[in-house]
């Protein structure tokens, strides 16, 4: 796979940055009940579906992957940056984690149970969101989910550029998310549109999916 422009720029901005990241983002989890209430969602319907295991792709320092991996699930990591992969094998070592992209994942066809994106298409540009989102459709068994989160927009066109504080990223609205993940292989079945908390610049949203 030839590595794209955006990937070298995304994985240099957050191995520049990641503890300063990892420290800003320690307690979010913790303390943002509507995050935690899509992931819990998102965990008790892969339980229900079967055993199996599942990544956490896009990892960053490891707190999602922890977080599932408390719940009781098989989960691994994944991330672009080697600094970011640093860190999290630092603080959960028990836990398994590999640097690399999401356009190329080490996962054999319909090998996972679930997978979660929690930030981690922002930056990726709207052009090259299908191919992501096929590639990640690839190692999703049928029946199986995925939860995304990102920046929520409210334009007209439905994608926006943000101004993030790491990388330029995009704003997807929920719908026109939703949209494109039916195009390439996933059905949505929960989305989630929330306003801005008090650390927070924008909106937010999540859409849980069923992989087709």
């Amino acid at each position: 796979m030839i590595e794209t422009e955006d990937m070298g720029v995304t994985r240099a901005a957050y191995d520049e940055v990641a503890e300063q990241y990892a420290d800003f983002i320690h307690r979010q989890l913790l303390e943002n009940p509507f995050d935690r209430g899509m992931i819990d969602a998102f965990a008790q319907l892969v339980a229900e579906s079967g055993p199996g295991p599942v990544a956490d792709i896009g990892c960053g320092p490891g707190r999602v992957t922890a977080h599932l991996a408390a719940a009781g699930f098989e989960v691994s990591g994944i991330d672009l940056s080697p600094e970011m992969i640093r860190l999290a094998r630092a603080e959960f070592p028990e836990l398994s984690f590999e640097v690399g992209p999401m356009e190329r994942l080490p996962f054999a066809d319909a090998a996972l149970a679930g997978l979660v994106a929690w930030y981690s298409v922002i930056h990726i540009p709207p052009q090259r969101i299908p191919e992501v989102l096929t590639e990640l459709a690839r190692v999703v068994r049928p029946g199986g989910h995925a939860l995304f989160g990102f920046q929520a927009t409210d334009e007209p066109t439905g994608i926006t550029e943000y101004d993030h504080k790491v990388a330029l990223a995009y704003r997807w609205a929920p719908a026109t998310f939703a949209e494109t993940l039916a195009a390439n292989g996933f059905r949505a079945v929960a989305t989630l549109s929330r306003e801005a908390r008090a650390n927070e610049r924008t909106p937010h949203g999540n859409v849980l999916a069923v992989r087709v």
